[in-house]
């Protein structure tokens, strides 16, 4: 099972106030934090009501927006009792992502919504990672944190991102505060939850690369999986979603989702993106479920919801599927969900294997429902 995150936030805390101690007695309210618009001190304090507010949002489960306080300090509060603060706002998210359940989800500001348990953990370590490097700027403090911390919250939260030669210098040039060569300078940023989508008896849940890292290794993704683990055809999906982000190409909403019961939270299958759309707004889809959760429905209510979800949108025209001819249950699948076959001509476009039968193209239309043939 993957860490929950955890760890790594103690790990971050530890390191923050490691690096500020030394500091405490210089005078942080007249020193610029780095090239933030705000001095050391009101950086810390907004890092501090940063993590209470995750810490808030995971715990009470918020679903409409984050819970509305901030922190006010007493008066005569020192550096030495902020960084207190900070270290308790540290512990108090900690202690939430630990004892979260996984299919927890909280508000967050990013372009899907929400945001499960590791991604409260990766937004509270860059948090911590990305102002003590400010506060160190502006203090003239060496800040140098491990790379897994920064790679914890690159494969996170920022899958669109193509690794760079090293995890702290990528992390703060897509936050806008490095460089990095060959690439333009970075000047507007958001974070990039995992999209999840709900169906009658199923979750969708967007597999990180972090997930699908240790799908290729071997692993279960940080899922619970029915039959022990994943069919081979998911963990494909995941070296190909690997493959896309190494080369800066990956798009979360069009990568690979695991299909999780609602019932028992067990991982029943995977279905996703081959990649981005064409020029024509086509893009290919394709799925599997473990064999003890076939025959159910699950991949066709999975397909029918992924199918909507993407037709929906303005850069998507249409949805293609490539099974073997004598793979009859997969077509009754992709029938259910509204795909018809194509022609032959497109089906001749696939290569022949030596002893593979012809692989059936199928596609689905957006606007007047019609389809390819």
């Amino acid at each position: 099972m993957l860490d929950d995150g955890g760890d790594r936030l103690a790990e971050a805390v530890v390191g923050c106030v490691g690096v500020l101690r030394p500091a405490v007695g210089r005078d942080w309210t007249r020193v610029r934090a780095g090239r933030l618009d705000r001095n050391c001190h009101d950086t810390a304090l907004h890092l501090a009501d940063a993590l209470l507010a995750y810490a808030a949002a995971l715990a009470g489960r918020a679903q409409n927006a984050l819970v509305p306080f901030a922190l006010r300090l007493p008066d005569g509060t020192d550096n030495s009792g902020l960084l207190d603060v900070v270290e308790a706002t540290g512990a108090l998210l900690t202690a939430a992502v630990r004892t979260a359940p996984r299919e927890a989800r909280a508000v967050h500001r990013n372009p899907f919504g929400t945001a499960g348990r590791e991604g409260f953990a990766a937004m509270g370590v860059a948090e911590l990672l990305l102002h003590t490097h400010d506060i160190a700027v502006g203090l003239g403090l060496s800040h140098q944190p491990p790379a897994e911390l920064a790679e914890f919250v690159l494969t996170r939260l920022l899958p669109h991102v193509r690794p760079g030669p090293g995890q702290w210098d990528t992390l703060r040039w897509a936050t806008g505060r490095g460089e990095l060569p060959g690439r333009a300078p970075v000047t507007d940023w958001h974070w990039s939850h995992d999209l999840v989508l709900p169906t009658e008896r199923l979750t969708l849940q967007g597999v990180t690369p972090a997930s699908a890292a240790d799908l290729v290794r071997g692993g279960d993704g940080g899922f619970r999986w029915l039959d022990g683990g994943p069919f081979e055809g998911t963990r494909e999906a995941a070296a190909h979603l690997i493959k896309l982000y190494r080369q800066g190409v990956h798009r979360p909403e069009f990568g690979l989702f695991v299909l999780v019961r609602r019932v028992d939270g067990r991982a029943v299958g995977g279905v996703g993106f081959h990649g981005v759309p064409d020029e024509e707004g086509r893009a290919e889809i394709g799925y599997d479920l473990v064999e003890g959760a076939r025959g159910q429905g699950y991949a066709t209510e999975a397909l029918g919801a992924l199918t909507a979800w993407a037709l929906a949108r303005d850069d998507v025209r249409a949805l293609c599927a490539t099974v073997e001819e004598r793979n009859t249950a997969s077509q009754r699948v992709l029938a259910h969900a509204g795909f018809a076959r194509a022609s032959v001509v497109d089906e001749g476009t696939a290569p022949e294997v030596d002893g593979m039968e012809l692989p059936l193209r199928l596609y689905v239309i957006n606007g007047n429902d019609r389809r390819v043939s």
